[in-house]
């Protein structure tokens, strides 16, 4: 049973408590307005207007994912879940059922690998691998109202779990749907995605699915060399890839790359983004968020708690 707020009501006690129940009344029903308003208002996501810290630095480091060089072995998942000390998957690496069905990352998979059937009709089948895409100005830092995320001069854009209260805007927020909430932890907020590996790449080594790829499908590197890879591959073959890199301008740009030889629409790309950041297009969405998110469910208690105590006088 619910406690009133200590000296809400004013006058007396039958204002704050009739039969040992709580009641509400329009004092009541104000203060906590205001509260949430104020809450809200401090939940503003900072700098929302604009990342002009965040447009990246030259030395920046990416990776360059062809499909045409996947062959779906998940390897790179494997990796992955080792590097990161993931629990075994429910289906084996080596188990094809997997591709069934389209997998998005979670708390256990921060990367995983879908299958496409080639639209060209030639019977080769498509394989694409998911993971976060560490945007050059990532829209889930822009949209974090704590601070939360850190696009590293590296090129990994990271999470701080210690001060995520669990609001999931960033998830709201993010193009590519990366950011996964753990659900098993529900006393402990936290959103688990891929970190590109940032401890190795800061010790002078490679990401795990870069270094675990059989087919030498990944590479890793600057982004601008990256960048001039897939330039020069896409000028030698022009019939083995369509003519674009995405993740090049996609939302202001990514540090993760891809190379295809088919439409990306076809692999379940979003290939409707703007070239600038998407912050820029939505940051009054991104500062009316925390309003919306945190006063309306104040507000909704406060009328289902008015609404049982009128139905138990009843």
């Amino acid at each position: 049973m619910e406690k009133p707020v200590k000296g809400a009501g004013g006058g007396s006690e039958r204002d704050r408590r009739e039969d040992g129940r709580t009641t509400v009344n329009r004092r009541d029903f104000l203060r906590v307005v205001a509260v949430a308003g104020g809450a809200a208002f401090l939940g503003t996501p900072a700098d929302a207007e604009a990342l002009h810290d965040l447009s990246g630095w030259p030395d920046r480091m990416g990776m360059l994912t062809d499909l045409t060089e996947c062959v779906g072995c998940r390897s790179c998942e494997s990796a992955c879940n080792a590097a990161n000390r993931l629990p075994a998957p429910e289906v084996p690496f080596d188990e094809k059922s997997v591709f069934e069905r389209k997998r998005r990352p979670t708390a256990s998979a921060y990367t995983v690998v879908n299958r496409y059937e080639n639209p060209k009709g030639q019977g080769n089948t498509i394989y694409r691998k998911v993971q976060c895409n560490h945007c050059e100005e990532p829209s889930c830092a822009s949209a974090c109202p704590v601070r939360a995320y850190t696009k590293t001069p590296e090129g990994p854009v990271l999470y701080n779990q210690d001060v995520c209260f669990g609001c999931r805007y960033c998830m709201v927020a993010c193009p590519y749907y990366a950011p996964a909430y753990d659900y098993e932890s529900a006393l402990e907020p936290r959103i688990v995605k891929c970190t590109m590996c940032h401890g190795r790449i800061k010790a002078g080594g490679i990401p795990a699915c870069a270094g675990s790829c059989p087919m030498g499908a990944i590479t890793f590197g600057k982004r601008e060399a990256l960048l001039k890879i897939a330039r020069n591959r896409i000028r030698k073959f022009p019939d083995r890839y369509v003519d674009r890199i995405y993740g090049e301008y996609e939302a202001g740009g990514t540090s993760w790359l891809y190379l295809s030889g088919v439409p990306f629409g076809e692999l379940d790309f979003p290939t409707n983004l703007p070239r600038k950041p998407i912050v820029e297009n939505t940051k009054g969405f991104l500062s009316a968020v925390p309003l919306v998110l945190t006063l309306w469910p104040a507000l909704l208690g406060l009328c289902y708690t008015a609404n049982r105590n009128k139905e138990e006088k009843g």
